[in-house]
């Protein structure tokens, strides 16, 4: 795994060197944003899963573009790196993730609405995010996310996660069931076997 491209982005969060690899999508790269500052100690890293409705256009049915938001603020200022995987909807597409929105208008949390579509209650991987480090040259990060999965699929690819920081966002009338329901699954572990 390399790179496709690379070059300088400078953001309102700070100065980034922004890396597109291969996704399977060649128009949807998976991308990196690398802080041009160095860490002090261990790189921290966001591992951050598309979401086209939060991310791009401020939907308030979920905390994702706000957790982009502050992880890019917190990577520009501390160094590390913003991981940008494409799998949009926990890993079933934007399409169906539109369907799913429908079903929890319905009363369905977001992992029921996946699995009444025919999907897995999640069906992103993370070991991808493993190779990209290891591209980078990391081999131990600190971590923010909410996430055990994405630990437990890390620290199988080899990656060594020393220190997990949380990245939680106030609730909105719009999104506080779906940000219980993810409190929950949170609370299970880890849903890898």
């Amino acid at each position: 795994m390399k790179p496709l491209v690379s070059t300088r982005l400078p953001t309102k969060s700070g100065d980034f060197e922004v890396y597109a690899f291969e996704s399977g999508v060649s128009t949807q790269p998976h991308l990196v944003l690398c802080s041009k500052k160095q860490p002090d100690g261990l790189p921290l890293v966001r591992v951050h899963s598309e979401c086209w409705t939060g991310d791009v256009v401020g939907s308030l049915r979920c905390d994702c573009g706000p957790q982009l938001d502050a992880s890019l603020k917190q990577v520009g200022q501390e160094g590390g790196a913003v991981i940008y995987l494409r799998q949009e909807g926990r890993g079933i597409g934007l399409v169906e993730k539109l369907k799913a929105y429908n079903l929890q208008d319905a009363g369905l949390d977001t992992y029921e609405a996946n699995e009444h579509l025919g999907h897995q209650r999640d069906s992103r991987r993370f070991d991808v995010a493993a190779d990209i480090l290891r591209v980078l040259g990391w081999e131990a990060i600190r971590l923010l996310t909410n996430n055990p999965d994405k630990v437990y699929d890390l620290q199988k690819a080899g990656i060594e996660v020393e220190e997990i920081l949380p990245i939680e966002m106030p609730p909105n009338e719009h999104n506080e069931h779906y940000l219980s329901a993810k409190a929950k699954e949170v609370k299970k572990g880890p849903t890898r076997s």
